[in-house]
């Protein structure tokens, strides 16, 4: 899932100085399950805001709204009849949320509420950590299901790099080497094999590096 931290409430004022009535819109799937951007988080966000704002010479009033998904047209449209009576958005999304609010109500600021972080799975009660950079071109069938570009500090394909000690990685001793995992679980699993291959150098143009992505499903498309 979509990791994020909430901002600063400071930031968050700064961003809708000016604006009189402002709509703080969460998103109940991703953001929801990391405690960011869901119901709650937006009650308590909006919350701050009218809080923060008591001191100050001006009138904010502050609406809340929490759709499905903001990345999804359908669901935006869902605010279709909030937003005139809005001078500001504050979107509880990750990025892509927040500019599908942006597309969708062109004569509306939409501010960012949240810091989106990484894909990421949780480790435990409210620690995330990351575990795919999505970078277009997946190796997990080669590496255990373990990803050494997300995983690894130094993102090698062909690791380890030797720098590790006690499977903990030199750049950060509280975390574990990514290809001292690798190793273990494909040991594990009978397919050590696996390692004698040699990867080749990854092909960056899949990723972000290479303009923003598509995936088109002809089968799909209407």
């Amino acid at each position: 899932m979509i990791v994020a931290e909430r901002k600063a409430i400071s930031d968050i004022l700064q961003m809708i100085e000016g604006a009189g009535r402002v709509l703080v819109v969460g998103c109940g799937t991703c953001v929801t399950v990391c405690l960011a951007g869901g119901e709650k988080e937006v009650a308590v966000c909006a919350s701050l805001l009218r809080l923060q704002n008591q001191g100050e010479d001006r009138d904010l009033t502050v609406a809340e709204a929490t759709i499905e998904r903001q990345c999804e047209w359908e669901f935006a449209r869902e605010l279709d009849e909030l937003v005139p009576d809005c001078d500001a958005i504050v979107s509880l999304a990750c990025g892509a949320g927040v500019q599908t609010l942006a597309a969708q109500f062109e004569d509306t600021p939409v501010f960012p509420g949240l810091n989106t972080q990484f894909i990421g799975i949780p480790e435990e009660q409210g620690v995330w950590t990351e575990h795919c950079l999505a970078c277009g071109e997946c190796v997990l069938d080669k590496t255990g299901g373990i990803c050494p570009i997300a995983r690894c500090a130094k993102t090698i394909l062909n690791g380890p790099c030797g720098g590790s000690q006690d499977g903990k990685c030199e750049i950060n001793p509280e975390t574990d080497c990514a290809w001292q995992l690798i190793f273990d679980r494909l040991k594990r699993l009978g397919r050590l094999h696996m390692l004698e291959e040699i990867e080749p150098p990854k092909n960056w143009s899949h990723s972000s590096d290479g303009g923003p992505r598509k995936v088109k499903r002809e089968d799909m498309i209407l």
